[in-house]
């Protein structure tokens, strides 16, 4: 019998779940029962597709959203050595006011860890979310970056890694990331 092909998953992160170290993995959420079967694959779930998933673009614990787990080389590739070439999309729920041309700052302009950001798109959702599109990301960066424009973040959700999308995925359910389907 032939090896299976490497898996990939893609997952709804809870917030509270630890994304690589920690008491509360986010990878104890894959199991076959919490699968979002509305998204429609022809893989069927096997042991071995459970067996030494790698967390890739991890989220923080207070965090929520998208993540990826894979057993394939390929794409832990494609996501970690070509990170800042790949757009994450996340919305971020704020309180606070904003400081003058703090959105424009948001888009150019700041500064994380002594670095120069450089430009990504930021844009008002509603009187307290914002949408941020952004490449190579760090952890802790979107709350920084909020902070520095006199704004507190609530919450932060991811809800796209390049093309694909979180969808209507409910959280805490993850589902297969089809061979051909691409970031």
């Amino acid at each position: 019998m032939a090896a299976p092909d490497p898996t990939t998953i893609v997952l709804h992160k809870p917030v509270g779940y630890d994304a690589i170290e920690g008491r509360k993995l986010a990878r104890t959420l894959i199991t076959p029962e919490s699968r979002w079967t509305e998204f429609a694959t022809r893989i069927e779930s096997i042991d071995d597709h459970f067996v030494r998933l790698t967390p890739l673009v991890p989220l923080d614990r207070e965090d929520s959203g998208m993540m990826v787990f894979s057993q394939d080389g390929r794409i832990w590739r494609r996501l970690t050595e070509d990170a800042d070439s790949i757009e994450h999309e996340y919305i971020v729920e704020v309180s606070g006011e904003i400081a003058p041309w703090g959105l424009r700052r948001l888009n150019h302009g700041l500064f994380y860890r002594r670095r120069e950001l450089p430009p990504c798109k930021v844009s008002w959702q509603n009187e307290i979310r914002l949408r941020f599109a952004i490449k190579g990301a760090e952890p802790g960066q979107l709350r920084d970056m909020c902070k520095q424009v006199g704004l507190d973040v609530v919450a932060i959700k991811r809800i796209r890694i390049g093309k694909v999308s979180l969808g209507k995925m409910p959280v805490g359910t993850w589902r297969y990331f089809p061979v051909g389907e691409k970031f």
